[in-house]
Formats: structure tokens, C-alpha cells, sequence
């Protein structure tokens, strides 16, 4: 991640917290006045989670992890997963993050990833033990800010599994779009929502992986973050998918919270019917998907239907995939206030990657939406 400014959170509350510039533009304020994301659990599964930062304090539930996989659970490596169990649930104490769904609670697990010494890969739980695990708690959202770019029988499984069991997985589709732009996973399995990172523009990501595996997009880019493990300060400018898939996460929880008799599939279907697009949603886009989510616009429609409960809103007929194209940057795009403004010009940009997103306040103004973050490259020891 890129993290040129520290800043200690103890001293620098309002710093920290302005820089969450999405909750502004998602115009959290006014959703959390309707939904905190009460009653709703999220597993975090990623470096560990750090229960004891301010923001987290009594937010994450230690007791909830089976013994046999809370090896490291709450020893967070880098200060990447305690940063994404912040944006999802954090209460903004002390100086905190400010999480979007602040009354959602966290159930954290770490698996094996890159920059841990051997013997820590090696004592690492399982990733399919813990999706099976969670599949068969009472948690609702599984996070996962991981990647792979191997495609595992057993771990599919078992999030097919947690999907029969009514979980909603999100996962990031990558950083890797300047590089390789490779199909990475879990993000491209077919029970998991890939998410994009957009910034404050309503643009990807230069870094935002693309392609079949980005079902929406999330604000991602400049989002403040613990800058290392030792939980001292937190820096600014951090960048990658990760976030945005936790953004991705507390708007589900927040949604949820509100409609808790609804099923992961109605929560799915109401974010994808009501995301900022430009786009028919019959045409999903290579880099934004069915478009930027905006949890708002359900909240503040009591009578929102969200159709059947047993129907995947992503399953396709026969088995065949819907082609996500690219569409012209250049149609009026919908803003998150329901209004239209103009797309970024389609010469500049890459066609089907942006889309402003316009909020009023006390006078209107032009609000830019983004985000990225930094995902977590596992690595996966085999037998």
C-alpha cells in the first residue's frame, strides 16, 4: 500500500476521520438514521483483527471463532485486516475509522498470506475450513480481502457451500490491472461478488483489475489505514480493492439490518437494481460491473421491492454467462441523488470505467466517489 503521511490517531480524530471522504459522498449521516447495521455479522477474513484499537472496541467477536481455527484471529501481521474490520464496523473512538455499518459486529479469521514467516503460513487455518465454519455460524457477510490466482476445487466448494447456507461472500477483484489483469479468486468464483475500487471521481482504479469477475464497485481510493501492525498511526492515500469490498460489506449489513427478514439474495439484488450506472443493466461493465453501489437509495425506499428470495440475482440461465461489455463513457450517468450529470469524456478514459456521482448538500455540488485498496495476496500451501 502506499502510505507517504502517518497520522496518530490519538491526536488527529478529525484528520483521520475527514479523509473518509465516502461517507460524505454515500451520504452516511443520513442512512445511519434509518440503519446502523445492528444484528448483523461480518467475517473478516484476512491478517487478523486487532479488538483492541479504539474504534474496535467491542466490535469484534473473539468468542465466536472456533478454538481449532483461532490460531493468529486476533494478531493482526500488517494492520490490513483490522483496517478493513474498521471501515466495515468501526465506531470512530479515540480517533478511529468511522465505520459505515458502526453497529455491525465482526467476526474476525486469518488465514496464510504473503510476508509471514514460513512457520506462521504453516499454523495458519485453513481458508475452506474457515468458509465452512462460517457457513455454519449465524454470521450473515463474509469478507474476504484475499486473492489467488489459482482456482481451488475444495475452496469453491465450500463457498458454494456457505452460499447454499444463505451467506453473501464479497471478495476483491485485484490490483493487478496494470500488470496482469489475471482471474483471481475467490473474486471470480461464481458465489462471490467481485468488487471493484473507484475513486473520487467515480473512476477505477488505473490498478482495479477488470473484467468478468467485477460484479460491482466500491470506494477504494485514498482511504485512510493502519500504516503497519504496531497500531501507532494511521497513513493517508492507501489504495486498493480491499477497501472498496469492505465498503461493499457494510452496505449489505446496513441493508440487511434494516430488512432482516430478507435473504442474501434480495440484499444482493436491491444493491445491483440500485447502482450508479450509465450503462443498461442487461450489459454489465468490465470495470464497474452493474455499477457503484449505493445503499442509500434502498434505505430510503420503504416500499423497495426486492424480488424473489430464492433466486440469484448473478445466476444466469443454462449456464451461460452474460457478457459484461464496456459501454460508452459518454451517455448521462445516474447520479447517487437520483439526478443525471455527465460522464467523464470516453476519450480521456477507458470506456465503461467512470461515473460521477453528483450529492447535494446545503448547495449542490459535485462529489467525486472512489476507491481502492490494497488486497492481500495469499499464498496457499498444498499437500
Amino acid at each position: 500500500m502506499a502510505l507517504p503521511v502517518g497520522l496518530a490517531p490519538s491526536a488527529a480524530a478529525a484528520d483521520v476521520q475527514s479523509q473518509q471522504w465516502y461517507l460524505s459522498a454515500m451520504k452516511a449521516d443520513e442512512m445511519w438514521k434509518t440503519s446502523t447495521g445492528k444484528g448483523v455479522k461480518i467475517a473478516v477474513v484476512d491478517t487478523g483483527v486487532n479488538p483492541s484499537t479504539p474504534s474496535l472496541q467491542g466490535q469484534v467477536l473473539v468468542d465466536e471463532v472456533p478454538k481449532s481455527l483461532s490460531y493468529g484471529a486476533t494478531k493482526d501481521i500488517s494492520g490490513h485486516g483490522t483496517t478493513m474490520a474498521e471501515i466495515i464496523a468501526g465506531t470512530g473512538h479515540g480517533g478511529g475509522l468511522k465505520g459505515l455499518a458502526p453497529d455491525a459486529k465482526v467476526v474476525p479469521y486469518r488465514v496464510a498470506v504473503r510476508g509471514m514467516s514460513l512457520s506462521e503460513q504453516n499454523k495458519a487455518p485453513d481458508p475452506v475450513a474457515v468458509i465452512k465454519a462460517i457457513a455454519n455460524s449465524d454470521v450473515k457477510i463474509i469478507n474476504m480481502s484475499f486473492a489467488d490466482d489459482i482456482s481451488y476445487d475444495d475452496e469453491q466448494a465450500a463457498i458454494k457451500y456457505a452460499a447454499s447456507k444463505g451467506k453473501l461472500l464479497f471478495a476483491g477483484s485485484g490490483n493487478d490491472a496494470q500488470t496482469t489483469n489475471g482471474k483471481l479468486y475467490p473474486a471470480s468464483y461464481p458465489d462471490v461478488v467481485g468488487v471493484s475500487a473507484v475513486d473520487k471521481t467515480g473512476t477505477v482504479g488505473k490498478f482495479s483489475n477488470h473484467g468478468f469477475s467485477v460484479d460491482l464497485a466500491a470506494p477504494g481510493v485514498d482511504i485512510p489505514a493502519w500504516c503497519n501492525a504496531s497500531f501507532h498511526s494511521y497513513c493517508s492515500h492507501v489504495y486498493g480493492t480491499s477497501d472498496a469490498t469492505a465498503v461493499a460489506s457494510a452496505s449489505a449489513a446496513l441493508i440487511w439490518s434494516a430488512h432482516p427478514d430478507w435473504t442474501a439474495n434480495q440484499v444482493l439484488r436491491s444493491l445491483i437494481d440500485t447502482a450508479g450506472r450509465e450503462w443498461p443493466k442487461e450489459t454489465p461493465s468490465n470495470y464497474l460491473g452493474y455499477g457503484i453501489i449505493r445503499p442509500r437509495k434502498v434505505l430510503e425506499n420503504a416500499h423497495y421491492n426486492p424480488g424473489p428470495a430464492n433466486v440469484d440475482p448473478l445466476a444466469v440461465e443454462d449456464g451461460v454467462a452474460k457478457p459484461k461489455t464496456s459501454p460508452s463513457a459518454s451517455a448521462p450517468a445516474k447520479s447517487p441523488s437520483g439526478g443525471e450529470t455527465s460522464a467523464a469524456d470516453a476519450g480521456s478514459k477507458s470506456s465503461g470505467n467512470t461515473l460521477t456521482w453528483v450529492v447535494v448538500g446545503a448547495a449542490a455540488a459535485l462529489v467525486v466517489i472512489g476507491g481502492a485498496a490494497f488486497a492481500v495476496i495469499r499464498s496457499r500451501r498444498r499437500a
